[in-house]
């Protein structure tokens, strides 16, 4: 991750291990306009895991006990990823709008590429008619 990038929000937040225990890890997350970064017992020098939101489809199962709330992301090849935080600090909803907005502008990105592409072929036609 390029750390050019403006940082929105950064903190700590549980991971559930993959391993057999499924043991809650704390995390260092870093969250971006297009990425989460997730670094290893609370320091950046480690070299951290990057979620880009590109690779990410969306938060999911959003549930609140007393103390934590526990979500999921899902990633486009379906994996998902189980996090918890204390359930003042809303990580869940902060991940969630900034995913929202990297998928608006990806849309919207995607809409313009679209029209001008239908502009360009749209001229070609019209010097072919001629």
């Amino acid at each position: 991750m390029g750390w050019a990038a403006t940082v929105i929000r950064e903190g700590e937040l549980e991971k559930r291990s993959d391993s057999l225990f499924q043991f809650w890890k704390k995390k260092l997350v870093v969250l971006t306009k297009d990425s989460l970064s997730l670094f290893p017992d609370g320091h950046k020098r480690a070299r951290g895991k990057e979620l880009g939101f590109h690779s990410i489809l969306k938060v999911d199962c959003v549930e609140r006990t007393g103390k934590y709330i526990y979500f999921t992301i899902v990633t486009t090849d379906r994996k998902e990823i189980d996090f918890r935080c204390p359930d003042q600090s809303c990580w869940n909803a902060s991940i969630t709008m900034a995913l929202i907005d990297f998928q608006n502008k990806r849309a919207i990105q995607d809409f313009k590429s679209r029209q001008e592409l239908e502009q360009a072929a749209g001229v070609g036609n019209l010097l072919h008619v001629l």
